[in-house]
């Protein structure tokens, strides 16, 4: 017999946990959830510019995607951000297959882009990653809706790398902020 929690314990507590933290933070006073937004708001401001300045510099038709991106993506936490990160760039992978691949077989009409909504979505819940069915959709309505110019695949390939670059500038980000706050936080170690 083990004297470890059940699962269902564990998620109770993880519960009573989340529910616990959300309290707190709605009654801290102003002024910390000012900081902590302004906090928030730089690092996002951040990510958004490196992406924005190096889709540029990458000559990227639209750089302004991975400014989006980097928005979308960062989260208070790394591990928030790397997951958030992990379901953009699925979602932006599925988006991109199925609105280039739908194109390919029933051409540039509604009609297709109903369609590639459609797979795309489910794509991600069949691939066990349902939290980016909503991002694939977002994705594929990007590359079908999104008045281009070039080949239609370029235009899939660039809008992924754009979304590929947000995130690594978000990351990044989010990282060295933690560094940051950690040694703020706890000056001696």
């Amino acid at each position: 017999m083990s004297d470890q929690p059940s699962l269902r314990e564990n998620l109770r507590r993880l519960v009573d946990v989340q529910q616990g933290m959300a309290f707190l933070y709605r009654h801290l006073p102003w002024t910390h959830r000012l900081m902590q937004g302004l906090w928030f708001a730089l690092q996002a401001l951040l990510a958004a510019s490196v992406a924005y300045g190096l889709g540029l510099l990458l000559h990227t038709q639209q750089a302004f995607w991975a400014a989006i991106t980097a928005i979308a993506v960062t989260q208070q936490t790394y591990l928030d951000t790397r997951s958030s990160s992990r379901d953009q760039l699925i979602g932006a992978l599925v988006g991109g297959v199925a609105g280039f691949g739908t194109t390919l077989l029933l051409g540039e009409q509604y009609s297709a882009y109903a369609v590639a909504i459609v797979v795309a979505i489910t794509g991600c819940w069949l691939l066990g990653v349902g939290s980016a069915g909503r991002l694939s959709g977002t994705t594929t309505t990007i590359i079908m809706l999104v008045p281009h110019t070039g080949s239609f695949w370029l235009i899939a390939l660039t809008r992924v790398g754009e979304v590929a670059l947000g995130i690594v500038c978000s990351l990044a980000v989010v990282m060295l902020a933690e560094r940051v706050q950690r040694r703020w936080v706890h000056p001696g170690d």
